[in-house]
């Protein structure tokens, strides 16, 4: 297993503000199934795949987000 793998699961965690848990939730993996990832230095294929789509995914929210308030911000403007 690479280094960078196993810091997927913390780097996601860490990023989305969330325990384990809540990211086991979140992809449909258990908390002891990403805790058990970490401490053994292992991460299936499918872990490694969940983790980077939810991260897009969420990330991808923000970015809608993010272009609603321009578009709001716009429409605001122009019409003053």
């Amino acid at each position: 297993m690479e280094e960078k793998e196993i810091h997927l699961v913390k780097k996601v965690s860490k990023k989305l503000g969330m325990t384990y848990k809540e990211l086991g939730e979140a992809i449909g993996y258990g908390e002891g199934t990403l805790r058990r990832s970490v401490s053994k230095n292992e991460l299936s294929g499918q872990l490694e795949k969940a983790l980077e789509l939810y991260l897009e995914i969420v990330e991808l929210k923000e970015r809608e987000k993010n272009m609603e308030t321009l578009k709001e911000s716009l429409k605001t403007f122009i019409l003053k």
